[in-house]
């Protein structure tokens, strides 16, 4: 699944991400594939991406890697003087045409309709709604229970500064939205921090506590009781006071690799949470991070190099546009 961080402070714009790539061999088990998969790329001088979840789509036949994609973009696109929105919602619409997210939920819901008449269950209630299947069955022990599922995801961070000067960040999810996360002329989200893939880590040490915490039927209850938005702005007491706006672009860079690195040493040590056990550890490998500035626009801080024995060789991706 990986993780990619963005912070976003008065002198500049954070990328960073780990470099791990995993996948599902064909018995369904996850597996790490490898330690070297790149999810940070420079769309031109002022903007980069960083990606997260499926590796691969199936186009012709074959597999292809989800960076393939993004390599076309840029260098086939004329990218050159895009705006930060009009790069996440392309992207936004090329993941959505290449990624038949519809075709793996229909599969899904036949594994789920499968795994549960195999347990004695019967299924009362099965819906698709957009990218999610709901579903309600009662046990062999009479009882109801309600389930969610959901395609596996595609997401990005996209980052970067217009050609007048301004910046943005979006979040672009495929199936999802495309949603603004920073704008530097929004007084209230100008800075801050955001991540995408297996952030729960990082949630948990910025925010206090992971989404996963709606699943706790004390917090169901309390939902239920009085409102979703006063439970979550309860919440967001829990969440640590760092002063973004007066982060330094070093300090940026610090937090990010720091987010990546803390959650790579847990996976390690860990198995899931005790409610669902079984997480793949999919954070790890060298952590590449790149910055963008007004002055100096994208720059690489730390880029994986290829190497043999003392050799190394730097493809530099910058595009000549």
């Amino acid at each position: 699944m990986s993780l990619v961080i963005n912070t976003t402070t008065p002198e500049g714009i954070v990328l960073a991400a780990d470099s791990r790539q995993s996948y599902r061999n064909m018995k369904g088990m996850a597996r790490i594939g490898s330690e070297n998969a790149m999810k940070l790329f420079q769309i031109n001088r002022r903007i980069g991406v960083g990606i997260t979840g499926l590796a691969f789509l199936p186009d012709g036949g074959v597999q292809r890697n989800v960076s393939q994609y993004i390599e076309e973009f840029r260098r086939g696109s004329k990218v050159k003087n895009m705006e930060v929105k009009e790069v996440a919602r392309k992207l936004h619409h090329l993941f959505n045409d290449k990624y038949h997210w519809q075709e793996q939920l229909d599969q899904i819901k036949v594994n789920i309709q499968n795994d549960l008449a195999s347990k004695g269950c019967t299924i009362l209630k099965m819906e698709i709604d957009g990218p999610v299947l709901k579903f309600t069955f009662k046990t062999p022990q009479g009882t109801i229970e309600n389930g969610m599922a959901r395609a596996d995801p595609i997401e990005l961070l996209v980052a970067g500064y217009n050609p007048e000067g301004s910046y943005q960040v979006y979040s672009v999810a495929i199936p999802g939205p495309v949603q603004k996360l920073r704008d530097s002329e929004k007084p209230n989200i100008q800075y801050g921090s955001s991540w995408i893939g297996q952030g729960d880590v990082a949630a948990r040490i910025v925010l206090g506590f992971d989404g996963r915490i709606q699943n706790v039927e004390f917090v169901k209850e309390a939902i239920q009781t009085r409102s979703e938005p006063e439970i979550q702005s309860q919440l967001r007491g829990l969440e640590y006071a760092i002063q973004w706006g007066t982060m330094t672009l070093q300090d940026a860079i610090d937090f990010a690799t720091l987010m990546i690195q803390t959650t790579s040493a847990i996976q390690r040590f860990s198995d899931g949470i005790n409610a669902d056990p079984g997480d793949m550890p999919g954070v790890g490998g060298p952590i590449n991070v790149a910055v963008i500035t007004p002055d100096h626009g994208f720059v690489w801080v730390k880029k994986k190099k290829l190497s043999f024995g003392n050799s190394e060789v730097d493809l530099d991706s910058e595009p000549t546009i």
